[in-house]
């Protein structure tokens, strides 16, 4: 008989594995820091700001005693985590660096191919790059010249540009620090330990790691699930997985948020996973939109029912909600989206737009829910006044 799991108790799993069912309290120490992005699997970077970058606001809603200089120093002074590509750039913890070569092996191939691969400098002229750094130490692109040919394609950039990302993604090179968030890169044998540098493993073992981790991380999942989780296996190499370690496994089935249903693999400790999970908090949060739970808007759409786009990349006049639109999260329901940006020089966090899910009301208790976590999130940023834009204050009205 197969195994049932309600969309209610999915939910809770979901939350639980990605440190949102709980209070976000926790020391503002080194080992708590990086305990959360073990737990997560890795943090996303990203550049924008608008009211604070995405890892920095993921690691807070998992601790607010997290303050943006404490990812640096795990980097820089810890050397507890390094950055590499998952589904994107990402911060991971530094023990999991063995089990990453063959990333190094799969993005070094894909880059060699179609307008990446016309872009990249020879190899003569990347390795003068790599031994610059060999000589003079961390570098970071503007220590280069060189201009981009926009000629033929806009997107192009210098070509020591691609040389040094090529060589970061092949693994020979490693970020070292950041400045102002400008990477700096070097050797990767100086910045990595050499227990960790000289672990090798064989790919068998590599995908056997990545889909193990994957699957505890999810707390379920089908195998597309387990292949977007990190995005450093192919879907064929987690079918093999699941074939090869079917015993391991528990088929289950897991009940949408549409009252559908869909098979999905439980992990062997999937009774003790479930007895450790915790009732989500009513906490209402704002979350990022580059947040682990919601990165796969596929699975998102799911479980929660939640239709969700980023739409930073849409031209302005396609856009249905806004450029940077931040999904809130009740309990264990998304229950609308929100607008808001910071303005630090100003000492503002502006409310511009709210919308909210349909069925869902706005009443005192809620309002309350979202003057604190609004309250947080300046104290987060070092603001002092919160504002509400005329439109996002019809709505609670």
């Amino acid at each position: 008989m197969v195994l049932k799991i309600s969309n209610k108790d999915a939910r809770t799993i979901w939350l639980n594995r990605q440190g949102l069912a709980v209070q976000p309290t926790g020391t503002a120490s080194p080992d708590a820091l990086l305990d959360i992005i073990r737990q997560i699997g890795f943090v996303q970077l990203d550049t924008i700001r608008i009211v604070a970058r995405a890892h920095h606001h993921i690691l807070w809603s998992r601790n607010q005693n997290y303050r943006e200089h404490m990812l640096g120093e795990l980097l820089t002074q810890k050397r507890a985590v390094f950055e590499h590509f998952t589904h994107d750039a990402s911060v991971l913890p530094m023990e999991f660096y063995p089990v990453w070569r063959r990333q190094f092996r799969r993005l070094e191939a894909k880059l060699k191919k179609g307008n990446w691969g016309k872009a990249l400098p020879p190899i003569k002229e990347r390795a003068k790059i790599r031994k610059r750094i060999e000589l003079e130490g961390a570098l970071c692109t503007r220590d280069f010249t060189g201009k981009a040919d926009k000629t033929k394609h806009p997107w192009m950039r210098p070509p020591h540009k691609f040389g040094l990302d090529y060589l970061w993604y092949a693994g020979d090179l490693t970020t070292c620090h950041r400045t102002n968030f400008i990477k700096y890169y070097d050797l990767a044998e100086r910045i990595i330990p050499p227990h960790l540098f000289n672990d090798r493993r064989d790919d068998a073992e590599q995908i056997d790691w990545l889909c193990r981790e994957a699957l505890s991380r999810l707390g379920f999942g089908n195998e597309r699930d387990i292949q977007r989780f990190w995005d450093a296996v192919d879907l064929a190499e987690v079918k093999n997985w699941t074939a090869a370690t079917a015993k391991q496994l528990i088929p289950a089935e897991v009940t949408t948020a549409d009252g559908g249903c869909i098979s999905v693999l439980l992990p062997a400790n999937f009774e003790e996973m479930m007895a450790d999970a915790r009732s989500p908090t009513s906490r209402l949060r704002i979350v990022n939109p580059f947040d682990p739970v919601v990165r796969d808007r596929e699975r998102l759409q799911r479980l929660f029912g939640f239709d969700y786009r980023i739409e930073i990349f849409v031209p302005a006049a396609n856009r249905q909600y806004g450029y940077y639109i931040y999904p809130i999260l009740e309990g264990d329901r998304f229950i609308g989206r929100i607008e808001v940006r910071g303005d630090r020089k100003k000492s503002t966090l502006t409310v511009e737009n709210l919308w909210l899910e349909p069925r869902v009301t706005f009443g005192k208790d809620r309002r309350r829910k979202l003057d604190g976590e609004l309250e947080r999130l300046s104290r987060f940023i070092r603001v002092a006044t919160i504002i509400w834009g005329k439109s996002a204050d019809q709505v609670v009205k």
